[in-house]
């Protein structure tokens, strides 16, 4: 790269917990992203095919997902963005695999419909909440990965509902 070039800025939408439900807010907020990423409980394809109208799409089944659409997702996923590996899946419980060791830079999940961003061991986990319906008193959230110069920043985006 040239002095006085700077890499371009790939955004990843992260999305969650949909459970059938598409909010407005929630395609305005992933309107510009280079990916999306749906951490499962989708709730159906057609989720997956709004989706796929405003970028590309990976996604993971959740454990809510059933029916012969959701057997054709895998249950974990790993996606390169520029240099950055990320890997995908729903409940982080189920992570059987040391990312770091794995060269993962990050791990997404949903499954507890709470927005987390934490850094462990040089690892970004992520959980962007839940889009679709409210659950409790928890918010109504997606996120965005901005991936830069081999860096990744996030940040949790509230939805009012």
């Amino acid at each position: 790269m040239n002095r006085g070039q700077q890499a371009a800025t790939r955004v990843v939408g992260v999305i969650s917990d949909t459970h059938g439900l598409l909010r407005p807010e929630v395609i305005m907020e992933l309107t510009g992203s280079d990916l999306i990423i749906h951490a499962g409980d989708i709730g159906g394809p057609e989720i997956l095919d709004r989706l796929r109208k405003i970028a590309s799409v990976v996604a993971v089944r959740g454990n809510a997902d059933r029916g012969p659409w959701a057997k054709t997702l895998p249950t974990a996923e790993s996606v390169r963005v520029a240099a950055m590996d990320l890997y995908v899946l729903h409940d982080v419980s189920d992570l059987d695999l040391d990312p770091r060791a794995a060269g993962f830079h990050a791990v997404i999940s949903g499954h507890s419909h709470q927005p987390r961003i934490e850094h462990r061991n040089g690892v970004l986990f992520l959980n962007p909440g839940s889009a679709g319906p409210r659950r409790f008193t928890l918010p109504v959230s997606v996120a965005r990965i901005h991936v830069r110069d081999s860096k990744l920043e996030v940040e949790i985006v509230q939805l009012n509902d």
